[in-house]
């Protein structure tokens, strides 16, 4: 047993400065995790919906939409492992699909207005974010690919609604009749590498994306409701997601469990974004990456394996352009986030995680020996993590002994 323990003083500034959040109706209830070493502590606060006065529950189903993605890459990461996968092969033996790519000539271009890709894209490529193509940062329209972008839902220009999407065979088709923005390996671009590896995962193993999952990670882990849809029997679990209307100045329902976009069995399985889990099933998985994969007396992934994906893999240049998400105190692993320069409290050169846009964020502290992980049911409104994010971690970190 470590020494190291969390404060209960500090604790309970955070559960008075979380629940300033509730009582204010920023957002109806949250689920809040902080674990140093052996000792982990929970707040559970709030309701499940403003309209109906449910508590908040400890295992409440949230919809973690980018923190899959980690899961994703550790997915890849154990196809890696078994020799079935390699980080520097073409992916197009497996999606021909993305084989022979054209590119734009820049970003304002018009779709036929391309040159040769200059290589084929690898599976590294998919883990970093550097295929090519992915969210384009900009105002709508303001760009030609945009319009096929949202047209086609590709994703990454939006918060995504599952039951909604093209089936898997469809979405790839789609996204391989359109141009790439930047040439493989040249660039992060955001969020759509994940399911472009989420796709490549599922037809290597022969399995389903989340089928996969289940089997190497979810019951290894123990993460029972983790899952690509919410069943019947756990639809009770699921809060209501809310999202902010700046016309209105209110906070609107974004899906309902009466009707959630959650409950069918998706289309296509998001490799990006399309999960969801609970707080502890969440807990078991950055524990096994904190552990260096290890979870109890099974190894999920080798150490050397996560020391890839936690570590930096990104240039400078590969990461100019994305400083709405970087900053210059964060980069890019393999599906996740790592802080590369302190620039406030609970910024640690190390730390490793991401956030989810309809309302999560986890992260991972190797040096401190530390998780935090906060789910809300409020949508981020920018890639900017929000005060109630910030809050939470500042508070984390001081409640450290």
């Amino acid at each position: 047993m470590t020494t190291e323990t969390l404060s209960k003083q500090r604790l309970e500034r955070m559960r008075q400065v979380l629940s300033g959040y509730v009582e204010r109706k920023e957002l109806p209830g949250l689920v809040a995790l902080v674990s140093c070493h052996d000792d982990v502590h929970v707040e559970t606060l709030g309701t499940m919906s403003f309209e109906q006065q449910a508590p908040m529950r400890r295992d409440a189903i949230f919809r973690i939409a980018s923190l899959t993605k980690p899961i994703t890459a550790v997915a890849a990461m154990i196809l890696v492992e078994d020799c079935k996968l390699r980080l520097d092969d073409s992916i197009e033996p497996w999606l021909p699909e993305l084989a022979q790519r054209r590119v734009l000539k820049s970003i304002s271009s018009q779709l036929d207005d391309t040159v040769p890709a200059r290589r084929a894209i690898t599976v590294r490529d998919l883990l970093t974010f550097r295929m090519g193509f992915g969210s384009v940062m900009a105002m709508p329209d303001t760009y030609p690919i945009q319009k096929s972008i949202r047209e086609y839902r590709i994703g990454g220009d939006g918060p995504p609604l599952p039951a909604q999407a093209p089936g898997t065979q469809e979405w790839l088709q789609r996204l391989g009749s359109l141009p790439w923005l930047a040439q493989p390996g040249e660039r992060w671009m955001y969020h759509v590498s994940a399911d472009v590896l989420g796709i490549l995962i599922a037809r290597v193993s022969g399995q389903t994306l989340g089928a996969f999952m289940r089997e190497r990670i979810f019951d290894p882990l123990g993460m029972k409701d983790t899952a690509f849809h919410v069943p019947a029997e756990k639809i009770q679990r699921l809060p209501v997601s809310y999202m902010f209307n700046r016309q209105t100045n209110t906070l609107e329902v974004y899906d309902d469990p009466a009707n959630s976009s959650w409950h069918p069995e998706p289309p296509f399985e998001s490799g990006g974004g399309g999960l969801v889990s609970t707080i502890d099933d969440y807990f078991a998985f950055s524990r096994m990456l904190l552990n260096k994969g290890r979870q109890g007396d099974r190894q999920i992934l080798a150490r050397a394996a996560v020391a890839l994906m936690t570590s930096d893999q990104l240039s400078s240049e590969q990461r100019a352009g994305s400083e709405i998400f970087f900053g210059d105190y964060r980069s890019w692993g393999f599906g996740m986030a790592v802080d590369i320069r302190r620039d406030e409290i609970f910024r640690m050169p190390g730390r490793f995680g991401w956030d989810g846009g309809l309302g999560t964020s986890a992260y991972a502290d190797p040096a401190e020996g530390m998780i935090g992980i906060l789910f809300t049911q409020r949508m981020m409104e920018s890639p900017e993590p929000p005060k109630v994010f910030t809050d939470f971690w500042t508070l984390a970190y001081g409640a450290m002994e």
